[in-house]
């Protein structure tokens, strides 16, 4: 689009209101309502916008509400699909012949964005550069009818420029991120190369809002508020900062998968690292062995925890904190991902008053988060629940969690008998790991507690020879364990690029199915998954019944396979048979099936 054909329109609510009707993503009525109340309504967001500022005492350039910003706020519903802000700039970019761009953050160079054009400049017309390929430079603007800041940078700055069209929200969520993180780098950079080279369990700190950050001038303290908030919006469950030999890379990890966010200077990696020791209460001095801590913050009026790890490595420290969102850690029994056959089973064990219930499974498995969810169901007034743990992963008001300290001997054993002095109803001990804490869990459920626990093992037949290598007698597994839960995590196809497709005959023929022709679905890529085809994940579930058949089976000399034989002539349903009913239901795909089961 040219420029003189740009000044004939302007983005206006009329103008949008028209051509989403003629589009047919707004009804006639619906037009009608935005042309009367589409002023009062932008008046009522413009206050409640400074009134947000206000409340924080910032001095910020309150910027004026945008016309998709309007009617995206009334919430119009069309054939199911609501307005927002997202459908209305990609109907525009449609209208005016400008490829639409959904921002995504992870795949963003940091240098492109933050290096081609100054922040001031950015904010005020928002614009931000995107990507820059052989010497052409790709602009994301808000407003497609404003073009006089393009033409401006073109004349100085000689640039070469591509026009894409993207949401107002996600150009200056880009903008306060990328150029707030970069500037605070930088800043800190420059201080630092001048220069001349435990209490309560949790700290709770309150992180600032992306535009307070702005608002003070400590350099490494802004980096590390901003790293946190990008970690959130990004629904990362881990951040790892990685000291290399010339710089320090940053990683999330989304969905299971880790992806690169930032290379910040090595300079600054050890001010970054000390910040975050100071907030989960370490030794800041002590860089020469492993340290753990927790932070406790807020995100979106809901309290998220930290866990934080420091490891000394050949270029530095290397920190990993992973987060705990409660709405993931503790969810309802019915979500984790549980078939109706496992669901009862699992919900008859926790109906038990006394016996043990394992689950099993690798690292990132789900386990932490199906025994915080099982404990949230069974905590009531009426009962006193009792954790073990290494380390606590949450702590919780409902619980009376104990954290392991092996250096001053109170380990899982010691723990375990000290809590059966406490008067528990339920006990969850985080991991059976030696002969005195399998013997202690049996005793515990012997003497009338529920007790929950884990191990390590792949498939939950092969728990019950792990018991037995533990030195636990079978005709004390017969009449303690309940039943075993083996479990991993798949990642959920997007709902939003779902697309179908025939399983060929030899990937049939590896998962063994029937002759017959199976449709599955995967996930195409977009822009709301990052090109991945996956968002979230789910459970898969194998529940071991300790049934009067097993117990039969049970002796010294039991094996693996005999169990999982018996446990099949009941029915049993397998983590691959699992994962190939969720792979034909379209919650997930074939290569996640094959690469999660094996």
């Amino acid at each position: 689009m040219n420029k003189a054909a740009a000044e004939k329109k302007a983005l206006t609510i009329d103008y949008i209101a028209d051509f989403l009707v003629k589009r047919r993503l707004m009804t006639k009525d619906q037009r009608k309502e935005v042309r009367i109340k589409g002023e009062k309504q932008r008046a009522r967001l413009y206050k409640a916008r400074k009134d947000f500022y206000a409340s924080r005492r910032l001095h910020i350039l309150h910027e004026p509400v945008s016309p998709p910003e309007v009617i995206a706020s009334f919430n119009f519903k069309t054939d199911g699909k609501v307005l927002s802000e997202d459908v209305i700039t990609e109907a525009i970019a449609e209208d005016v012949k400008i490829p639409y761009r959904k921002i995504d953050p992870l795949k963003l160079d940091m240098d492109v964005v933050t290096s081609n054009i100054p922040r001031p400049f950015a904010q005020r017309h928002l614009i931000v550069p995107i990507e820059e390929r052989n010497g052409v430079v790709t602009l994301a603007v808000a407003d497609p009818f404003n073009l006089e800041a393009v033409e401006s940078l073109k004349r100085t700055r000689k640039m070469k420029l591509e026009l894409v069209l993207s949401s107002k929200s996600d150009i200056l969520k880009i903008v306060r991120e990328f150029y707030g993180f970069r500037s605070s780098v930088v800043a800190a950079e420059k201080e630092i190369s001048s220069a001349v080279d435990l209490g309560n369990l949790e700290q709770y700190v309150k992180l600032k809002g992306t535009a307070e950050i702005e608002a003070t001038d400590q350099h490494i303290v802004n980096a590390v508020e901003y790293l946190l908030h990008y970690a959130y919006d990004q629904r990362a469950s881990d951040i790892h900062l990685e000291p290399k030999r010339d710089n320090s890379l940053v990683r999330f990890r989304i969905d299971g998968v880790l992806h690169n966010i930032h290379v910040i200077p090595k300079v600054v990696h050890p001010s970054v690292v000390s910040r975050i020791k100071m907030l989960s209460r370490m030794d800041i001095a002590e860089k020469r062995r492993p340290q753990d801590g927790r932070i406790k913050t807020e995100y979106h009026a809901r309290e998220v925890e930290l866990r934080i790890s420091t490891l000394p490595t050949a270029f530095g420290e290397k920190v990993v904190m992973r987060i705990f969102d409660p709405d993931i850690l503790c969810q309802e029994l019915r979500d984790l991902g549980f078939y109706m056959r496992e669901f009862e089973l699992f919900n008859s064990y926790l109906k038990k008053s006394y016996g043990i219930i394992l689950v099993t499974g690798p690292t990132g498995s789900g386990k932490t988060t199906t025994l915080y969810s099982a404990m949230k169901a069974l905590a009531s007034p009426e009962v006193n629940i009792v954790t073990i743990e290494d380390p606590i992963e949450m702590v919780m008001e409902e619980f009376n969690q104990v954290g392991v300290q092996p250096l001053i001997g109170l380990d899982f054993a010691s723990s375990l008998r000290t809590i059966l002095r406490q008067d528990p109803d339920i006990i969850m001990v985080g991991e059976i790991r030696d002969r005195e804490t399998a013997s202690n869990a049996v005793q515990s459920a012997l003497t009338g507690h529920l007790v929950l626990s884990t191990l390590h093992t792949n498939d939950a037949p092969s728990s019950v020879t792990r018991l037995l290598d533990l030195g636990v007698p079978s005709f004390l597994i017969s009449s303690t364990v309940l039943g075993i839960v083996a479990q991993r995590l798949v990642r959920r196809i997007c709902s939003n690029c779902k697309r179908e497709r025939l399983l060929r005959p030899e990937e049939m023929e590896y998962l063994r199915l029937k002759s017959k022709q199976y449709k599955v679905t995967y996930g195409q890529g977009c822009t709301d998954c990052r090109g991945t085809g996956y968002k979230g994940r789910t459970g898969i579930f194998e529940i071991m019944d300790i049934s009067e058949a097993v117990k039969g089976l049970l002796s010294e000399k039991t094996d693996a396979v005999t169990l999982f034989k018996a446990a099949k002539k009941e029915d049993m349903t397998t983590l691959r048979e699992c994962a190939v009913k969720k792979m034909l239901e379209g919650v997930t795909t074939y290569e996640e099936v094959v690469s999660v089961t094996g």
